[in-house]
């Protein structure tokens, strides 16, 4: 980390004495240790996924739903050893895997408390749900330290990905991830109902933006065909400063959603998540209040 070029924005601070782009210094800072049951059914299991939210983030996204951490910065700074420990402690709770959230900033740092917490007994899977905004040198830090990936694919129009999380060549550079992210760990595997290894590619859909929606789902499908899960969330929120842009100061129409959905059935993906009822709720944001840490 000194100088950082630990995502793909290569902003070369030194983080030991100033901070990044993402608002990190050396210091892991973590929100919040949960089981959390709101995820997609193969992580869950019976008492949840064992989730650990990192403090900070690359992007700036202006509905981020945890802004509260990820552009505030809210969290409790700990060691690589307190971090060890606290996946030890998810797996006497009975989680189904360990669950790093937005942990790109950190990974140098995680990889030392994953091999930590391996050589004191750790066998749950480890799930890295990131943005995909990342550096395919700092993914292949992760070969047979992550089992499972869970990344967003955000955006396939870079105008879009740069008014509404300052991300240029989003695309190109998420798109690059995933793939080496497949190279990682390969076909999803699934056992007794739970994935053990493999990918799921999450999209949110945002309104007025079915059309990019299928493009994502297109290229997916293209590139992995059933080897991988997708996940089409309809859950947007207008939280945040989304207010300030027009095209997404709103909730998703359900024949926004389910034109994605049906055009992912037409073109035969069979993998793939989906959601029902009324999920854009605040109900679902974790309260971040330091518990577990």
């Amino acid at each position: 980390m000194k100088p950082c070029e630990l995502c793909p924005r290569r902003c070369r601070v030194d983080r030991v004495n100033r901070f990044g782009f993402c608002g990190a210094n050396e210091n892991l800072r973590v929100a919040l240790v949960s089981l959390h049951k709101w995820e997609e059914p193969c992580l869950v299991g019976e008492n949840g996924a064992g989730t650990i939210f990192f403090a900070h983030c690359n992007l700036r996204c202006v509905y981020c739903q945890n802004f509260s951490i990820s552009h505030g910065g809210f969290g409790a700074e700990i060691s690589i050893e307190r971090l060890a420990e606290i996946f030890l402690e998810q797996q006497n709770r009975g989680a189904s895997n360990v669950e790093l959230v937005t942990p790109t900033h950190y990974t140098d740092k995680i990889c030392a408390a994953i091999d930590i917490a391996k050589s004191r007994g750790l066998k749950l899977p480890i799930v890295w749900n990131s943005n995909a905004y990342e550096n395919v040198e700092t993914l292949e830090l992760l070969r047979g330290r992550v089992d499972i990936f869970l990344p967003d694919l955000k955006y396939v129009d870079d105008d879009a990905a740069q008014k509404f999380s300052a991300a240029p060549n989003y695309f190109n550079i998420a798109t690059a991830a995933i793939e080496k992210m497949f190279e990682l760990v390969g076909a999803a595997q699934i056992v007794d109902g739970q994935m053990i290894r493999g990918m799921i590619v999450r999209h949110l859909i945002l309104p007025n933006f079915r059309h990019d929606a299928m493009k994502i789902v297109d290229r997916l499908h293209e590139n992995f065909g059933d080897e991988i899960f997708i996940s089409l969330m309809n859950q947007y929120t207008p939280l945040y400063r989304a207010s300030e842009h027009k095209k997404i100061s709103r909730t998703l129409t359900t024949f926004e959603y389910q034109s994605v959905v049906e055009h992912a059935t037409e073109i035969g993906v069979k993998n793939c998540f989906v959601q029902i009822g009324k999920t854009a709720d605040k109900k679902f944001i974790p309260n971040f209040d330091l518990s577990g840490v």
